[in-house]
This record gives structure tokens, sequence and C-alpha cells, in this order.
């Protein structure tokens, strides 16, 4: 089992070097495999999210600090090197959808949702920005807020949602011609900031805001029309001053999982009913400081800290809620883990 891990370099003070590598000897457990750190494979500047092609040996990440996209191409076992040259996108630029014919690229420094055409190869061809936001909120500040895109989700055939942390937007677009086409746009409470997000079996989207640690439930009607259906606080365990981060599911999509930075913890929420219903389960230790990025893998839940510059395995108990810690590896500044073929 193998995960490619982002992470920051010197550029945004951290103490990656690229593109690294993490192993585990068993190809089904966690925990069953002891993870070990084999290096750096790419060199880049502060890779801080990676995402993989559907079909090719093809990686892309964002050059956070560069305002770029660079692909990557693997040429032999364990070895990546650079396809093209970096791709200017916008400032900040945090996630990317990685599709068969292009990539959807969010910038969180402008708010800019960009759209990537790709060759055959994978590599990248040509670009086309989509509509910027406006603030549903205009009015309520003295000073003018600032659009920050986030995170780029499939959510139906054709259409891809994307969340904007600044402005408290959740927008939906119909993509498959050169330039994303903006269909919709669901305002969530003011000040909430919406992070992340994750498509449930059922056809709900759960978002976690950023801001006010809380999950929203959004869930289409029979037009197909995106409506706001529910939301609940992360847990009262929260902090102030804590802010969300990543948000995944158990396999059978009864439990979400939303990563908590200050406290450092993990929060557990059930899914029940027809996925329109999450409440809070458990609040529990992520094993890291500053939890940026998780992934269910197995039986166990890794977590990569940023700060702290490990990646812990959690072990699930029957319930699926994440033990302590039962290893921690040592890797620098990881901010992204995503797991290889």
């Amino acid at each position: 089992m193998r995960f490619l891990v982002g992470g920051y370099t010197a550029d945004m003070e951290g103490t990656a070097e690229g593109i690294g590598l993490l192993a585990a000897g068993d190809a089904d457990s966690t925990t069953g495999g002891v993870l070990s750190w084999r290096g750096t494979l790419a060199s880049a500047p502060s890779p801080s999210w990676a995402a993989k092609h559907p079909t090719l040996d093809v990686v892309y990440a964002t050059l956070e600090g560069s305002g770029a996209v660079q692909a990557f191409q693997e040429r032999g076992p364990d070895q990546w090197e650079a396809l093209g040259q970096p791709t200017p996108v916008g400032a900040a630029p945090c996630h990317i959808l990685a599709g068969r014919e292009r990539l959807f690229v969010a910038c969180w420094g402008d708010g800019q949702v960009v759209q990537l055409e790709l060759d055959t190869d994978g590599g990248i061809r040509g670009s086309a920005t989509a509509d910027a936001a406006s603030d549903p909120y205009a009015g309520f500040d003295q000073e003018p807020r600032v659009s920050h895109a986030h995170q780029s989700i499939v959510v139906s055939p054709g259409v891809v949602a994307t969340t904007d942390m600044g402005f408290d937007l959740v927008r939906f677009w119909q993509t498959g011609s050169r330039a994303p086409r903006l269909v919709q746009e669901v305002t969530l409470p003011r000040g909430s900031g919406p992070r992340h997000g994750i498509l449930h079996p059922s056809g709900h989207l759960y978002i976690v805001a950023e801001l006010s640690c809380e999950l929203f439930v959004l869930a289409p009607d029979d037009t197909g029309t995106w409506h706001l259906v529910g939301g609940t606080p992360l847990g009262t365990g929260t902090l102030d001053g804590d802010t969300a981060a990543e948000l995944a599911r158990s396999a059978d999509a009864t439990l979400l999982y939303a990563g908590v930075r200050g406290s450092n913890t993990i929060a557990v929420m059930r899914v029940t009913g027809d996925g329109e219903t999450v409440s809070p389960l458990a609040l529990v230790e992520a094993g890291v400081d500053w939890p940026r990025h998780h992934l269910v893998v197995g039986d166990g839940l890794l977590v990569a800290g940023q700060r702290s510059s490990d990646v812990a395995v959690l072990p699930f108990d029957a319930r699926g809620i994440p033990g302590r810690a039962r290893t921690r590896t040592e890797v620098p500044s990881p901010t992204c883990l995503l797991r290889l073929p």
C-alpha cells in the first residue's frame, strides 16, 4: 500500500521538499502493517494537494505558494517526473478535482475556480476561469469580504459543486464545455466558512464548515435544484478558535469523520434516515498537531499532522470510532494523503 504525500516546503514555512512517499507492507490494512517514510519522490514548491488521473499514471499537484498546478508522471516504480511546465491558475490553489479530460482547481487566495483541459497523455493544455462569486452578505460588514474557493466535488454526471469559504457559498457548475457554467448557488449561514464536502450514496452532500465547526446537509429536489436541508455542530467539545479541515466517511457510509484543528480532534458524526440526518457521536484525539487531512483506509484512520510533521494511525473500534494513535510516522509538514492503486 502506497500513499503520495503533499506538504509545505520552505516557501510556506514547512519542512517538506516536494511530493513524498509513505508505504505500508500490508495491502489491505493500516494497523497490520507499519507505515514508513520513503522520502521525496519529486521536488516541488509546496505541493499542498495531490489528485490522480482516473486512468493514467499521472498526478496533479497544487503549488500553493506559486499559484500554479504541476502534472507529474510515473516513469517507473516510485519514479515520478514533471510532465510539462507548471500552469498558472490563481492565488493559493489548494484543491484539485481530476477527471479524464479536465481538472477543476480551487484557489483559496483569490476565490478563482479554474478548469484545466488535458491532453490524451494527461498533460495540461489549456485553462478557463469560471465566473467569480459575489458575496450574498455584502453590506453586513464594513470591510468587503474576500472570496476563498476551497474544494470541488462531483455531485452528479456533468455537475460539480465548489465551496467558497470566504462568501459562505456552495456553487454548482455544469461541466463538459470549454468553461464551466454556473447553474445554482446555495448560501450557508454567514461566517460559517464551508471548506470541504463529501457526497453520500443517498445523494446528500455533506459540507464541513471550517470557521463555525458545523456540518451542513444539502440535497436536490425532484427538479435537481439543491437546498440546505439540515445541519449540526461537530460536537460540544470543540473550542473557541478551532477550525475544521477534512471530511471523510466510513466504508458503509454510516459515519462521517471531520478533522478539527486547534483542539486537534476528530469529530465522529452519525448518519441516519435516508442520509438527511447527521448528529454528533464522539470527539476523539487526532493523535497529531493540526490535523490537516485524513483518510479512511481499511481498519483505521490515517491522520496527517501538519504542525507535528507526522502521520498517525487511529484504529477503529467495533463501532467505527477511532481510538488512540497506534503508530506515528515522521513525515515533513504533511498536508495531503493520496492513496495509490
